[in-house]
């Protein structure tokens, strides 16, 4: 079974450590894209923040062309 991490605002995806997911903060777009980009092999599952979502939305950059699919996380 593969690593499920969650990429956004510090105060948002924190707690998800708990449930034995990797964080990784990302406080603004050029962070969020910078970690996408560096997600380590064996990450199966990707849990972005309403943020974070946004700033991949619109990065053609993304591998294969794909846009993340996305849930909205809420407070």
């Amino acid at each position: 079974m593969g690593t499920v991490a969650a990429i956004g605002e510090r105060a948002r995806v924190v707690g998800l450590a708990l449930a034995g997911v990797a964080v990784l903060v990302a406080d603004g777009p050029d962070d969020v894209r910078r970690v996408w980009r560096s997600l380590p092999d064996g990450v199966d599952l990707v849990i972005l923040t309403p943020a974070a979502a946004e700033a991949l939305e619109s990065d053609s950059a993304m591998p294969g062309g794909h846009r993340p699919l996305t849930a909205v996380m809420t407070p």
